[in-house]
């Protein structure tokens, strides 16, 4: 079942600098089903962020449209969370405060909220930092409560722009682990945005591979390798071969258009 529709997506910038219309997302369409995990992969700039962006309703398309659970985004919404690259977290807030922030917004009573929160602050493996502050955590714990924020709203999608660009190679991949076995766990749907081949095809079970600006798919794929994936495996390597030399014709004809 489609969960998510992007239909012919356009979208152009106006570079005030330059007097000029910038095209970002040219023609973009894709389905994404139910309890999918898709990587969106493409160099910086191609546009994959602001295809995020849209579908969480932070931004509108110049032209085109995309549906969430069969209706229309036309702004942010409870149905979308979204996990930045730096977490975003209220510093004045504890762990358990950051986590059940939109619940006081909401009204909730503290009780209730802490209860709920607690949930997710096990989920993400908190569990026992819930009075720590943001300073007094590492950058992965942080990125963390994010994770558990988002979660708490129950969304039925998922959105993260490259949430372990800045870790640590070791704690990005207990991260990637981590994420993996919460989207087993709890089932939704995400979108992962990405510049990194091994990343994607470790997370992802679809594949979208993005073309340089005006950001296009150059691919869209099933990748439904077993976990935990293998990367020196002949399977990984294969996909990776193939996704690179999707990236090689994208450098080779930017080289010729400059």
């Amino acid at each position: 079942m489609a969960e998510i529709v992007i239909s012919n997506i356009v979208k152009s910038f106006t570079d005030r600098q330059r007097n000029a219309d910038i095209l970002a997302v040219d023609n973009v369409s894709l389905t994404i089903n139910d309890h999918d995990f898709v990587c969106l992969l493409g160099p910086s700039g191609c546009g994959k962020s602001t295809l995020l962006n849209m579908i969480a309703g932070f931004d509108k398309p110049t032209s085109g449209r995309i549906e969430v659970g069969g209706v229309v985004v036309q702004k942010p919404g409870a149905d979308r969370g979204v996990v930045f690259q730096q977490p975003t977290l209220m510093p004045w807030l504890n762990v358990a405060d950051n986590v059940a922030f939109h619940l006081k917004l909401s009204g909730i009573r503290k009780a209730e909220r802490r209860a709920r929160a607690q949930e997710f602050i096990d989920l993400v493996g908190l569990k026992g930092f819930e009075a720590h502050f943001p300073s007094e955590l590492s950058g992965g714990m942080n990125q963390r409560v994010g994770i558990a924020r988002a979660l708490l709203m129950n969304p039925r999608v998922i959105l993260m722009d490259e949430p372990f660009a800045a870790l640590d190679a070791q704690t990005k991949i207990e991260m990637q682990e981590e994420l993996v076995q919460i989207w087993q766990r709890i089932r939704c749907t995400i979108v992962f945005v990405t510049h990194s081949v091994d990343e994607a095809l470790l997370l992802g079970n679809r594949i979208a591979v993005m073309s340089r600006r005006p950001g296009r798919i150059r691919d869209y794929f099933d990748f439904d390798m077993p976990r935990p994936r293998d990367v020196t495996s002949p399977e990984f390597n294969e996909a990776k071969r193939r996704v690179l030399g999707l990236i090689r014709d994208e450098s080779r004809m930017s080289r010729q258009a400059a």
